[in-house]
């Protein structure tokens, strides 16, 4: 059991690990995947790259060559629209419950959050500028006090890391995102349910609308 519990945190980190590095622009569509060299890198088996690069390909992130190696697949923009629509539902619950469960957390630690995003933005690290955002959602996601968001949000977080990625690397990220999420954590803080649901539905549609248009070369 406990072969299978380190096997699949390395599994994991493979996944994380590759997902990180077509987020940063290093492994760009139709990049072929070495597998040697990450299980290099990483410093794990073969037998772990290849179950993380297979799960990946069933995600969508990847896509198997004629001989049977592992290529990133281009972007299917209207996946991409699917996924942000069901995360808005997710993270609509997700800040209602926190508003209705845990205000006082939001307060200690909320803002904590939100200082860094902002340093990030000021950086233009687009990496920092993703663990930024993820970190904020996911606190959020406990403080809700539901494990289930934070289950349901993992593979959504893939198909976002990698459109944030895409295009943070053709342009600055949005000037208001991080005003956006101060005023989401504000109604958590104010124990609003009602009022963090509904601007966190509305924080995810304009990004998507956003990105989205983006990546289809459009104006922001």
């Amino acid at each position: 059991m406990k072969f299978l519990t380190a096997q699949a945190k390395l599994v994991e980190l493979v996944q994380d690990g590759v997902v990180a590095e077509i987020a940063s622009g290093r492994f760009a569509p139709g990049v072929h995947i070495r597998q040697d060299q990450i299980a290099q890198d990483l410093g794990v088996s073969r037998a772990a790259v290849q179950e993380a690069l297979e799960a990946l390909r069933r995600r969508g992130v990847l896509r198997e060559t004629a001989n049977r190696t592992f290529e990133v697949a281009p972007l299917d923009l209207d996946h991409v629209r699917h996924v942000y629509d069901v995360r808005a539902v997710i993270e609509g619950l997700a800040f209602r419950k926190a508003a209705e469960v845990n205000p006082h957390g939001a307060a200690s630690e909320g803002p904590l959050h939100i200082a860094a995003g902002r340093r990030a933005i000021e950086r233009g690290d687009v990496a920092d500028i993703i663990d930024a955002d993820i970190a904020f959602h996911e606190f959020v996601y406990e403080l809700s006090g539901n494990p289930l968001l934070a289950a349901a949000m993992d593979a959504h977080w893939t198909e976002t890391q990698r459109v944030m990625g895409e295009v943070l690397l053709r342009d600055e990220a949005p000037s208001d995102v991080w005003d956006q999420h101060q005023a989401m954590l504000d109604a958590i803080v104010a124990g609003d349910g009602e009022r963090a649901e509904a601007l966190a539905r509305r924080h995810i549609e304009q990004s998507a609308a956003y990105m989205i248009r983006r990546l289809r070369g459009g104006t922001a």
